[in-house]
């Protein structure tokens, strides 16, 4: 199926997966649905993010705070996950474009900054890509 991976500090990226390995490997173990959303469409993440003290990821509305690790978005068909349509897909990686830093807390809500992302290719403190010059 086709999902949407949204890893702290980087901006979504689309990536087929299949089976229930390959979502634990995403997530980086146990998997936990969420389903924030009106639409038929699943935050699939690790159901021990903090007990594992994963980064902070990025905030999500309705009451469900801030999901820590790396998390993926799929659509949900009956009972089962499914891939997201071209247009859940276009949606949500503008949604979850920026990255977030977590500032604070005020009670049960959340304080963070959007910042611009990082490409999965690219170190966290490289904001360029190498000049082969430089060799």
């Amino acid at each position: 199926m086709n999902v949407l991976i949204v890893e702290p500090g980087c901006a979504p990226y689309e990536k087929e997966i299949h089976g229930l390995r390959e979502m634990q490997a995403v997530v980086g173990g146990l998997i936990q649905a969420i389903y924030p959303y009106k639409e038929p469409v699943a935050l699939v993440c690790n159901e021990e993010a903090l007990l594992l003290g994963l980064p902070f990821n990025r905030s999500v509305e309705g009451g469900y705070g801030g999901i820590c690790g790396t998390f993926f978005l799929c659509g949900l068909e009956a009972d089962n996950f499914c891939s997201l349509t071209p247009e859940q897909v276009r949606v949500y990686k503008k949604k979850f474009h920026h990255a977030e830093l977590l500032i604070g807390a005020n009670g049960d809500e959340l304080i963070t900054m959007k910042v611009p992302p990082r490409r999965k290719d690219h170190p966290p403190n490289q904001r360029h890509p190498p000049d082969p010059r430089e060799r």
